[in-house]
């Protein structure tokens, strides 16, 4: 067994034992801290695939900016670990009966011996200069640029549905009225007042 394919069984079992903690374990704080463990697993998964920008791009965008915004939210939030534990053992035997499906499933298919590490052809050596990301981009903006495109404008409209319905209308805050700033004339912002100068009166300078 050569050094990449301990690295990967290596890596692989941390991830499924961090997976498994996730949706096993009571405390949402350390759930979401296994899912930190999680990805930078998968990470390293992905560096031995020699896929350095995505990893790169997993730990940046999703360790460092979504996780902690879930660790943020977790830790505001007043959660009734009683009230979840209920529900758990309210939908155990559902969720074993999918669970042991799956499990079947992935035995099923992993017999086949297509995923086995001594089946893959492992990747040509890169000649020098060669650069990941820069392969990715020309990829995914030639050939794919229309996925992309249509990716992120159903995310954009995600972003929209998730304002409009998580916004709520307090009485008493103020709030600004975009159509009205942008309908106010000039005359209603300033007005010139027309006075008569006036002297001061001895004393009063003082």
């Amino acid at each position: 067994m050569t050094f990449t394919q301990l690295s990967f069984y290596l890596f692989s079992a941390v991830l499924v034992f961090s997976a498994a903690m996730v949706i096993t374990i009571k405390n949402p704080v350390k759930a979401a801290l296994f899912l930190v463990l999680a990805f930078v697993n998968a990470a390293f998964v992905w560096m031995t695939l020699e896929a350095e920008f995505l990893a790169i791009v997993l730990i940046l965008v999703y360790v460092g900016a979504v996780m902690v915004l879930f660790l943020f939210v977790v830790m505001m939030l007043d959660i009734n670990l009683d009230r979840m534990r209920e529900g758990f053992t309210r939908y155990l035997p559902i969720g074993g009966v999918i669970a042991v499906i799956m499990l079947a499933e992935m035995i099923w298919v992993l017999q086949k011996g297509s995923f086995s590490l001594a089946n893959m052809p492992r990747p040509e050596p890169k000649p020098d200069g060669y650069s990941n990301t820069k392969e990715l981009g020309q990829v995914l903006y030639t050939e794919y640029v229309y996925p992309f495109e249509i990716a992120a404008i159903i995310l954009l409209v995600a972003i929209i549905a998730a304002i409009a319905l998580t916004l709520r209308r307090r009485p008493g805050v103020r709030r600004q009225e975009p159509s009205a700033q942008v309908a106010v004339q000039a005359e209603d912002r300033l007005r010139v007042v027309s006075m008569k100068s006036e002297q001061p009166k001895r004393g009063d300078d003082k």
